[in-house]
């Protein structure tokens, strides 16, 4: 039997689609265009240059860079060359770098000529473990000399002077059940964990993703806007392997201030995307709309009004139907332009959507599928079919994979999709993977017709709308040890960013309201300085009751009980993000 491997799928793509476009990057206010036999040309170079370089079979390769058809190119090429890729976000830390790089062990760096790639290096310069490190600067720019290419215990080279087309043929081993990224995420205990995925537990997820397409009728001629970091499971698997399976187009998006320009621009039929998105699309429309005021904010609401009825299964009585149809052509066909009139779904995973703003789409005429996954699972487990959106859900299992609720509760699931394990840690694999199923950490009911509703959250694992996940503690250990601070709490669970509930050290509590709030302050900055961006607090609640065994909001294992201090202060909570 064929080994399945994800270069492999691509390359043969590639043949078929030959001159067409695949990638394309935003170069002097113009898309650029790649092709697939362009990038296949580009990636069996690299990947043969990297073999002659010395990367083995197995060897792990950090990639830290923007999104842009050069990632893509980078980690279809270590694939090809028999590497494992090891993606790091460009928000990291050098506390995470230096995580990353010591708990992979990996050989080569991949990285954006960049403040993010300035991060990376700088702290593995001195890493006798790397072989070498590449410098990606913006596809098709000229070769130059790069600040990065500094004095270094490794050879530094640009990336134009290892992908020139080469004779030489490439040979592609491996695939099937071997591991080929591992895919760092953050554990219960604040410590990032390495999950490790092969090439047919991400083929299996493509395979499922494809059929959901196929159901939806949005599998040919697709055309692709990528938003998250490729770094990303979810857009690392949807965003890209899937995509260049299918002969599709990408377009890697400019950044969160342009996605408006770029939706108009590029006018995709589909894009992947975290709730945090739709929220904020959410807010312009509306904000818009209110400006505007008079007829069009009654149209506008009643159009919402009209499809969510719909949507909720309610009748529209004869006169209701007779309008609908009107505000189809008078709103949602104006909607529908916004984001270039083409788009056939929008796809949200990553972390729980408020059905509100599921709904408010749907009564748009735009459709939304939720889905849901984890890391460890490739990441796609379940998603709201096409033809049965149940947006307070995130649908069935896809195929493939089979899913069960534990006797508390708990999702569990099992399938081809599941990761080969966590990198070098096998008591937290045995806790996670047993007997076959993937112990997702999360509470759900399963309806008899096999729709999944995620009720709570089994760990303490903060997941915001942007789909990050935080270990609360790692965040909580940087203000614990600022001394005007005798205890916090984070929170932000579903939320755009992270607030706290902070508790001042008896002396701090003892001065003047203002010159308390604004040694916090201080406090607050400088342990956020120690944090990735969406790691850190914006905004935090002062309080001078503590939390004790007395108030019931700690263990008497002095833990503290995190549902009974949100219920606490669940108001001013609330009263920060507004």
């Amino acid at each position: 039997m064929r080994q399945i491997h994800l270069t492999g799928q691509f390359l043969a793509k590639a043949k078929q689609m030959g001159d067409a476009p695949l990638f394309f990057d935003k170069l002097d206010g113009h898309w650029q265009a790649v092709s697939y036999e362009e990038a296949a040309a580009r990636v069996s170079a690299l990947a043969h240059n990297l073999q002659r370089m010395g990367l083995e079979q197995g060897e792990r390769v950090i990639l830290c860079a923007e999104n842009s058809s050069s990632w893509a190119i980078c980690d279809l090429a270590i694939l090809a060359a028999g590497g494992i890729v090891v993606p790091a976000y460009t928000t990291h830390t050098p506390r995470d770098h230096i995580h990353q790089l010591e708990d992979s062990g990996a050989s080569f760096i991949i990285c954006s000529d960049s403040k993010a790639g300035a991060r990376l290096m700088k702290v593995a310069k001195n890493k006798k473990q790397i072989k070498a490190a590449i410098i990606l600067s913006n596809p098709g720019q000229t070769a130059k000399k790069s600040p990065l290419q500094q004095s270094a215990a490794f050879p530094i080279h640009p990336v134009e002077e290892i992908w020139q087309p080469t004779k030489a043929k490439l040979s592609i081993a491996g695939g099937g059940q071997e591991t080929c990224c591992i895919i760092y995420t953050s554990g219960t205990g604040g410590q990032p964990k390495g999950v490790m995925l092969s090439h047919s537990s991400i083929q299996a997820n493509i395979d499922a993703a494809y059929a959901l397409l196929e159901e939806g009728q949005a599998a040919k001629e697709a055309v692709f806007l990528s938003l998250l970091p490729l770094s990303h499971a979810y857009e690392h698997t949807a965003g890209l392997h899937l995509p260049v399976q299918i002969g599709a187009q990408i377009y890697y998006c400019e950044g969160s201030d342009k996605i408006a320009a770029n939706l108009a621009e590029v006018r995709p039929t589909l894009m992947t995307a975290v709730p945090r998105l739709y929220e904020v699309l959410h807010d312009r429309i509306t904000k818009g709309v209110e400006a505007k005021g008079g007829l069009s904010a009654k149209l506008f609401h009643k159009a919402v009004q009209l499809g969510s009825k719909k949507w909720r299964g309610e009748r529209l009585g004869f006169g209701e139907r007779m309008f609908d149809r009107i505000l189809d052509k008078l709103v949602r066909k104006k909607v529908a332009m916004r984001f270039g009139g083409r788009l056939k779904y929008f796809v949200s995973g990553g972390a729980a959507l408020n059905p509100e703003i599921g709904r408010f789409f749907l009564g748009l005429g735009v459709n939304i599928l939720q889905g849901y996954g984890q890391t460890e699972a490739s990441p796609l487990i379940s998603a709201n079919r096409p033809g049965d959106i149940r947006i307070e859900t995130v649908g069935p299992s896809v195929s493939g994979v089979e899913v069960k609720c534990s006797a508390e509760g708990e999702l569990l699931a099992r399938g081809a999709c599941i990761m080969n394990g966590y990198w070098q840690n096998e008591e937290a694999t045995a806790d996670t993977l047993r007997d076959g199923w993937l112990h997702t950490g999360d509470l759900a009911e399963i309806s008899e017709d096999g729709f999944i509703t995620i009720t709570g959250r089994k760990k303490d694992m903060i997941v915001n709308s942007g789909g990050d996940n935080i270990a609360p503690s790692r965040v909580e250990a940087e203000f614990l040890i600022q001394p005007e601070i005798a205890q916090i709490m984070v929170a932000g669970d579903k939320r755009p960013w992270l607030a706290a509930i902070i508790v001042p050290s008896p002396e701090i509590d003892a001065l003047p309201e203002t010159e308390k709030f604004g040694l916090i302050k201080q406090a607050v900055s400088r342990a956020n300085s120690q944090l990735a961006a969406f790691e850190r607090v914006r905004k935090f609640i002062l309080s001078s009751h503590g939390f004790t065994i007395e108030n019931n909001q700690m263990t008497p294992t002095l833990k503290v009980r995190r549902h009974i201090v949100l219920s606490f202060y669940q108001d001013k909570l609330n009263a920060l993000y507004r």
